[in-house]
């Protein structure tokens, strides 16, 4: 894989990581779910989240989903940034 198409990968997966983190924090917000914003970032995280949600348990109130999502996308950077 060449230098530029890494570089697009984990910017893509920096992304998608904030991504998550950002909808997570919107979670405690319930109006701001029904924000474009909100919806937005629903559309671009759910392709990762749903599939995780169907192996992770929940813990209660609390979704752990999240987490285990950015923890995949940081490792992922990590093989995309070694396989350079």
């Amino acid at each position: 894989m060449n230098e530029t198409m890494a570089g697009l990968l984990q910017a893509l997966i920096l992304v998608l990581t904030f991504a998550v983190v950002g909808r997570s924090l919107m979670s405690w917000f319930p109006n701001a779910q029904q924000s474009p914003v909100g919806r937005f970032l629903f559309v671009v995280t759910e392709p990762i989240l749903a599939p995780l949600r169907r192996i992770v348990p929940r813990l209660g109130m609390f979704d752990l989903t999240p987490t285990v999502a950015i923890l995949i996308l940081i490792a992922l950077s990590y093989v995309v940034a070694a396989s350079v």
